[in-house]
């Protein structure tokens, strides 16, 4: 299978957005992924809607909108509005989780629920049959640039397996954290069909060799 792969736009050059965009998609991307932060949930401040509804304009991939904040079913209208595509919210952030990935699909974009790195897989059995993606963390969400927690590949399997039990072959899973070509081999193996990578692509030689290095055959 050829994994999917998700450049993270929060290494990108913030003055210069829209451009990043526009070479990620000329260089093969498969999905922007957005990462969305409000400085209480993880200890930065990122992309709000009007920044979203202008890249828009600069790219026809899907944008992978990861809502890394407090009481995330405030806003899911206003980033759907502003054209995100997948909308993924933290388990750990939302008290009525089912009621708030219903509100995701019912807006017409696809559900996913993220997973910190200390969250254990098993919370989400209650969940699957309501969702489109799982976002498995393999950093502490916050910043980019940080090393790959090795136990994520198991994390991986788990969830494979669990959803395959459960007949929810056609759920994906994205990896998001210190993602490279030296671990991406591993993650498809075990499951994954999406994979985030910010730093590791913007310092590749190219965008184009940086995101070809991590999709697996």
């Amino acid at each position: 299978m050829f994994v999917q792969v998700a450049p993270s736009i929060l290494s990108a050059d913030f003055a210069a957005l829209g451009r990043a965009v526009e070479e990620l998609t000329s260089a093969g991307a498969d999905l922007i992924h957005v990462d969305v932060m409000d400085g209480r949930f993880v200890p930065n401040l990122t992309i709000g809607p009007p920044i979203i509804a202008a890249l828009r304009e600069h790219t026809n991939l899907p944008l992978d909108v990861h809502l890394m904040i407090e009481e995330p079913a405030r806003f899911i209208t206003d980033y759907r509005k502003a054209g995100a595509d997948i909308i993924t919210v933290h388990m750990e952030a939302c008290t009525h989780l089912q009621r708030t990935v219903t509100m995701i699909r019912d807006l017409g974009a696809e559900a996913g629920v993220a997973l910190n790195p200390a969250t254990p897989e098993e919370t989400l059995k209650y969940i699957y049959d309501d969702i489109d993606v799982v976002l498995v963390m393999s950093v502490n969400p916050g910043f980019g640039g940080q090393s790959f927690i090795s136990s994520s590949v198991r994390k991986v399997a788990n969830i494979r397996k669990s959803l395959n039990d459960a007949g929810r072959r056609a759920v994906q899973i994205e990896v998001d954290g210190g993602v490279t070509a030296g671990n991406a081999p591993n993650l498809v193996t075990a499951g994954a069909g999406i994979l985030v990578a910010g730093s590791y692509i913007f310092s590749a030689p190219t965008l184009n060799e940086g995101i070809r290095s991590l999709r697996i055959k």
